[in-house]
């Protein structure tokens, strides 16, 4: 490894371990994660005790590839991206989703002062993250470190959304060019934005933040 890398690696796991502090002290329960494994390893163990796994649709957490592991420990798995769904189908699992026992999804960006932000579409996935699963997990990968809500949004909007909405095959102008023009597109995948200045006072929220590049 090169001096340029070792300071980059350096810078990362820094920024990581001040978002770790900033969340902690917003009330969240926040982990530092040195990779992806470690995350795998967190989530294979609060998952003992849960009988029905939420999934909210994240690039992250499909990546982590853990819905095999969980369902060989014979965890109900809730995912309405599951292949065969009948659109009534999806949007009972959705529903399924809000009282599951564990909830798993990621954020749109974290500030390094330990602020969560997420825009969705539909509002099944932020729904789930502020109230109804007895415990969320959401893992964040280095790149989704903000240092301010305002930079987070805008990340989201400029970066992120049009790839989420290209992935998804999702009929709007930004999945087209690449960039956000604050359609009002029937597609559009922004309609909700939600900060978590705190942790919701009622819900049990774990925050994994890993110093890798994980999702969008």
């Amino acid at each position: 490894m090169g001096f340029t890398e070792e300071l980059l690696d350096w810078s990362h796991e820094k920024r990581c371990q001040e978002a770790v502090k900033g969340l902690n002290q917003n009330r969240f329960t926040a982990v530092f994660c040195e990779n992806r494994e470690a995350a795998i390893d967190y989530i294979i163990k609060e998952a003992g005790e849960a009988s029905s796994i939420g999934f909210g649709g994240s690039r992250t957490v499909v990546d982590l590839d853990i819905q095999g592991r969980l369902a060989d420990m014979g965890k109900e798995l809730l995912d309405h991206n599951k292949p065969g769904l009948a659109p009534e189908e999806r949007l009972a699992v959705m529903r399924r989703q809000l009282t599951s026992d564990l909830f798993l999804a990621s954020a749109n960006a974290v500030t390094i002062n330990g602020k969560v932000i997420s825009i969705d579409g539909n509002g099944n996935r932020v729904a789930s993250m502020i109230f109804g699963p007895k415990k969320v997990i959401l893992v964040v990968g280095r790149n989704k470190l903000v240092g301010s809500v305002e930079e987070g949004i805008k990340r989201i909007k400029a970066f992120a959304a049009p790839l989420a909405a290209k992935r998804l095959n999702i009929d709007t102008p930004c999945a087209k060019t690449g960039f956000c023009i604050d359609c009002n597109s029937p597609g559009r995948v922004c309609t909700i934005t939600v900060v978590l200045d705190r942790k919701p006072r009622l819900s049990d929220v774990r925050v994994l933040v890993v110093n890798e590049e994980m999702g969008l």
